[in-house]
């Protein structure tokens, strides 16, 4: 039996009571699917539903093969190696042991010898050096992601459920991501926004309020036609109420010319013209007239509705995000940041960025770039005052804002309009308000506490809180991408251009940075340390 998912008749709904899907149909065969859609709409939860760590409220998956699932965060416990991750600790032991002529002849016949090497094809494949006995922590969280997807590819499922799996990686990270699946010959199904990856994909299926839509090819492919189909819907819908405008002021036009007609038939009744039979029946008549009018202009109504209705059905009818930043009054020869040979780590002895200099002078776009594990995050830790450094001189010369990964500058346990109202204590409650709405913070919607927001939902926040007032001069930056869906991410690229201060940005996404018009590129190395 071929190799397939099949969804039938799919219902979910959040905790909360909200529904995610509504008789949701949707079959995967041995291909690559991209999933895509706005934050909220359901794509993670899609996956667990797949994965089978949630149950449907109503419908049926079937699989037909294995399935192995890539987690969007991979945390190692205490103790854990690469062996542990992927399942082999005991095989790796069973070999040891036999080298050192500890194992039972028993035991030797039943040893993999293959195995290391198997284990190290696997890690090479997403570009990772390391051996079994390398403990988890000991890594970067893109390193452990690249170990996670290796574990995942080396046990050889028939599909692999991959969430965000370029999140955190750099760009060779992502290269050899794309790599792997380029290359993978089962099926793959693959929430993302990094273009580049979904641009690989044989199929995009996005997933919207409306339900679902597969699109052949990748990502490019499917904006085209997203884009042709959209213009064709909004041509119907225009063409459909045309019609309907048409259609009532028909009904509008009879009734008139049947109004008149009646008027002039009393007034000749009211004269003594007509015989008082004739003027009955023309009475009689004049009321058929008029019945029959109005139920013609009933069911043009109706028709015209409905062809309304059904354009309609093809638009997915929401709010875009849009984010208008106010000018920070930054002067193009103010030294915003003098960093003059910086030293700093976390262990005695062992640098992590060591006699590092930049200067970036009024609104300068500096794009920070290296490896996983060059210390990217740690500079902007040490801008920001989170770190001291061991030597050197860190200067910062204006007003600054970080959004970290965690958008840590956010109390969880306050909602999102006390955030604002925190962060930005001299703005009205009116000004407050129309800040949180421009990021789609509306009513309720601003009263949700922090803490309880997904990755998305609490970017959101966090760029509103920092730029629906008074900006920063400095706007620092790291992996503001990672949780936002595509058309959000086109909606932040378009804020940061009209930001006429500075930035300092840590991302992998080439398309964001080219996007927001990054003016220099500062690449770190990893120590020797």
């Amino acid at each position: 039996m071929p190799t397939s998912i099949t969804i039938a008749g799919l219902g979910y709904a959040t905790p909360d009571g909200r529904p995610l899907f509504e008789k949701l149909d949707l079959a995967f065969g041995p291909e690559r699917t991209g999933l895509v859609g706005r934050n909220g709409v359901g794509k993670s939860t899609l996956l667990r539903l797949i994965g089978g760590t949630l149950l449907p409220r109503e419908g049926s998956i079937a699989t037909a093969g294995t399935i192995g699932v890539l987690r969007q965060d991979v945390q190692g416990r205490s103790g854990e190696t690469i062996a542990d991750l992927f399942g082999v600790a005991g095989g790796i032991d069973l070999l040891r042991r036999a080298e050192a002529g500890h194992a039972s002849a028993d035991e030797i016949a039943e040893a993999d010898w293959t195995l290391e090497a198997r284990l190290d094809e696997a890690l090479a494949r997403v570009g990772l050096t390391a051996d079994a006995a390398t403990p988890l922590d000991a890594l970067s969280g893109g390193q452990r992601t690249r170990a996670a997807l290796a574990a995942l590819v080396f046990a050889g499922p028939d599909f692999l459920l991959l969430d965000e799996p370029t999140n955190n990686l750099d760009r060779a990270g992502r290269a050899s991501v794309a790599s792997l699946l380029a290359g993978w010959p089962k099926g793959a199904i693959v929430v993302s926004h990094d273009r580049d990856l979904l641009d690989g994909m044989d199929a995009i299926v996005e997933l919207t309020s409306l339900g679902a839509t597969r699109h052949g090819g990748g990502y490019s492919a499917y904006r085209q036609r997203k884009a042709l189909e959209l213009a064709a819907a909004e041509h119907d819908l225009a063409d459909a109420r045309r019609r309907a405008g048409n259609a009532a002021q028909a009904a509008a036009d009879r009734a008139w010319r049947q109004a008149q007609r009646d008027r002039r038939g009393r007034q000749r009744e009211a004269k003594g013209d007509l015989p008082r039979l004739l003027a009955g029946l023309r009475k009689n008549a004049a009321e058929a007239t008029a019945g029959a009018g109005a139920r013609l202009a009933e069911r043009q109504a109706a028709e015209a509705a409905a062809e309304a209705a059904e354009a309609r059905a093809r638009i997915e009818v929401l709010v875009p995000l849009t984010v208008a930043v106010p000018p920070t009054g930054l002067s193009a020869g103010k030294t915003v940041l003098t960093l003059d040979g910086v030293s700093v780590g976390y262990a005695p002895g062992r640098p992590v960025i060591e006699t590092f200099s930049l200067a970036i002078t009024g609104p300068e776009r500096v794009a920070i770039t290296g490896g996983n594990g060059a210390g990217k995050t740690t500079l902007l830790d040490l801008v920001a005052g989170r770190l001291e450094p061991w030597s050197g001189v860190v200067d910062v010369g204006v007003p600054f804002a970080l959004l970290d990964q965690r958008v840590g500058l956010l109390d969880p346990a306050l909602t999102v309009r006390d955030n604002f109202r925190r962060l930005n204590p001299s703005a009205d409650e009116n000004a407050c308000r129309a800040a949180l709405a421009r990021f789609m913070f509306r009513a309720d919607a601003a009263l949700q506490a922090a803490g309880s927001l997904s990755g998305g939902e609490l970017l959101r926040a966090g760029l509103a809180c920092v730029l629906g007032s008074v900006p920063p001069q400095l706007l620092i930056l790291d992996e503001p991408t990672n949780h936002l869906d595509l058309d959000s991410i086109a909606a932040v690229e378009a804020g940061l251009r009209a930001y006429d201060g500075a930035l300092l940005v840590v991302s992998h996404d080439e398309h964001f940075l080219a996007e927001i018009g990054v003016t220099r590129r500062v690449e770190l190395r990893r120590t020797a340390g």
